[in-house]
C-alpha cells in the first residue's frame, strides 16, 4: 500500500542539500519518490511501508535533522571527515588567492608604503575572506542562480574563515618575523591554514549539516 508523509529537515540551505536528502532517502527500499524543498525545510515522502524511524535514520547520516533532532554526534564518521576535509580546501584555496597576493604585492610592488606587518597582515585576512566568498560564489553557481550562490556563500562559516586567516598569518609572522612570502613558508601557512578550521567545519557539517559543496 503506498502513503505519503512530510517530514520537517533542518540544516538544508541549497539545492545541493535537498539533493543529498534526497538520494539517502531513496536509497531506502520501500521508499518510491521523495520531494525535497530546501525553501520550506520540508520532504514528502512517498513510500510502501517505511518506517518513521527508518526515514528519520536515512536523513539524519546525511547530516541532516529530523524535526530539530540530529544524530547523535560523534567525531569518528570517516564520511563526513572527508567531506569536511573537501569543503576546507575549497575555502583554502579562495582565502590563499586574497591573502598570498596582499603579502606578494605589499613585499614587490608597494615596497615603500610605510605599513605595519600587522597593518598588511590585516588587510590580507580581509582580502582572503573576500576571495574565498567569490570562489564559493562561483563553485555554488553551477548548482543555482547567481544571487543564490552568493547568498549561500556569504552565510558559510566566518569562524572557518578567521581561523584559517589567523593561522596562515601567525605562521608566517614567526617564521618570517613579518608579512613575507618565500619559498619554504608557503607549505606550513597553508598546512596552518587547512588543519586550523578543519575540525570545527567536520562539527558544522557533522552537527547541523551546513555544507553545500
Amino acid at each position: 500500500m503506498v502513503q505519503t508523509m512530510t517530514v520537517s529537515v533542518g540544516g538544508m540551505t541549497c539545492d545541493g542539500c535537498a539533493s543529498n536528502v534526497a538520494a539517502a532517502l531513496n536509497s531506502l527500499d520501500d521508499v518510491n519518490s521523495a520531494d525535497v524543498s530546501h525553501e520550506t525545510g520540508t520532504v514528502v515522502i512517498t513510500h510502501s511501508g517505511s518506517s518513521i524511524d527508518d526515514i528519520k535514520l536515512a536523513i539524519q547520516g546525511a547530516g541532516y535533522s529530523v524535526g530539530g533532532e540530529a544524530a547523535p554526534f560523534d567525531w569518528s564518521d570517516g564520511p563526513i571527515w572527508r567531506q569536511s576535509a573537501h569543503n576546507t580546501k575549497w575555502c583554502l584555496v579562495g582565502c590563499s588567492i586574497g591573502d598570498f597576493g596582499t603579502i606578494a604585492a605589499f613585499q614587490f610592488v608597494f615596497t615603500e608604503s610605510g605599513w605595519s606587518a600587522m597593518m598588511i597582515m590585516a588587510l590580507a585576512m580581509f582580502n582572503g575572506i573576500m576571495t574565498s566568498i567569490a570562489l564559493e560564489t562561483y563553485i555554488l553557481s553551477a548548482q543555482m542562480a547567481l544571487r543564490e550562490a552568493f547568498r549561500v556563500a556569504i552565510g558559510m562559516s566566518l569562524i572557518s574563515m578567521l581561523s584559517m586567516e589567523a593561522a596562515m598569518n601567525v605562521v608566517d609572522l614567526v617564521l618570517t618575523g613579518g608579512a613575507k612570502l618565500t619559498w619554504w613558508v608557503i607549505l606550513p601557512m597553508l598546512v596552518a591554514g587547512f588543519l586550523t578550521p578543519w575540525p570545527y567545519n567536520y562539527w558544522r557539517l557533522k552537527k547541523h549539516g551546513v555544507a553545500c559543496h
